[in-house]
């Protein structure tokens, strides 16, 4: 008895049988043979037809190596779903459902989107979790179409099986699209500052910045005079833990609006986005501090919390 598969598609169809034809090539240790036709495409469609030629001498039934060889197929087609499909079904949601952005936009919030699907492949971030709970879910989805049926076509599958994992993905566009109008806004909030900075008669020759490594700063002269008080009001003592001291950073530097801006960064790696805006909006009056006794943290202690002084009862 001969178990018979086919799988049509209208794309990847190369590479679907190049990975089909590896993974049945396992199967020959244990004398099963696949055998595959390939047929010319007719209205887009190209199909490969699938037969177990040999069972072999395994200690399998045929039922048996029937559900192998299905659950073969369903984790090749689910590895590629999620790393080449996905990438056009996503291009095709950010075209569909924000068409009123022009071509370049629709690219900038495609990259962002394939980021939050982890196709960057970093396995530090949750994104890689999302990324292997998409895998199981295409492959689950498979395996139960599989398990009651002898022929696939994958776009259709995709379009009315893989309704949760299409809307999980119109859920990232949305991410990306919200990802995208944040760094609009950040831009033009960069230019605005850049702009005020450049018609400001300088209040200071110089500033040097010293980011600490619990997120607060100082702010020197060019005599390592401390001015952070100076132009904070004593904010910067407050204690008010609402307080955005990166805010007030900039805030400070576009009020005094230095000809030269001296950046230490000791032990401070969370200060890439402020340092960064530090960049955009006083470009080449910035000069990044590569080691002095200022940029060392045995030099700057934290600050010390001020006692309360309590009267005698």
């Amino acid at each position: 008895m001969q178990a018979s598969f086919s799988i049509g598609a209208r794309e990847n169809i190369d590479l679907l049988k190049s990975k089909l034809d590896t993974e049945f090539a396992l199967l020959e240790n244990d004398g099963i043979r696949i055998k595959v036709e390939q047929t010319p495409p007719a209205g887009g469609l190209t199909f490969l037809g699938y037969n177990i030629a040999d069972y072999g001498n395994s200690n399998y039934s045929e039922e048996e190596t029937r559900t192998i060889f299905k659950h073969y197929i369903a984790n090749v087609v689910s590895d590629i779903i999620l790393n080449y499909w996905e990438k056009a079904l996503m291009m095709d949601i950010i075209r569909q459902n924000y068409y009123y952005f022009v071509p370049d936009e629709q690219q900038l919030i495609y990259h962002l989107a394939l980021k939050h699907l982890n196709h960057d492949r970093n396995t530090d971030d949750e994104t890689f979790v999302n990324y292997l709970s998409r895998k199981a879910l295409i492959l689950q989805k498979l395996i139960e179409y599989l398990h009651a049926n002898d022929h696939l076509i994958i776009e259709g599958f995709i379009r009315f099986r893989l309704k949760d994992y299409m809307q999980e993905l119109s859920s990232v566009a949305d991410k990306a699209v919200d990802d995208f109008m944040l760094e609009r806004e950040y831009k033009e909030f960069v230019k605005l500052l850049k702009y005020f900075v450049e018609i400001q008669e300088p209040r200071l020759e110089v500033v040097q910045v010293i980011t600490l490594p619990s997120g607060k700063f100082r702010m020197l002269d060019e005599d390592n005079q401390n001015i952070s008080s100076e132009y904070m009001e004593g904010f910067l003592d407050s204690g008010d833990p609402e307080i955005n001291y990166e805010d007030l950073l900039i805030s400070a530097l576009i009020t005094i609006a230095p000809s030269r801006v001296i950046l230490h960064t000791p032990g401070n790696t969370d200060a890439h986005r402020i340092l960064e805006t530090i960049d955009s909006v006083f470009g080449n009056r910035v000069v990044r501090c590569e080691g002095c006794m200022l940029c060392s943290e045995k030099a700057l202690p934290e600050p010390k919390e001020k006692k309360k002084f309590k009267g005698k009862k």
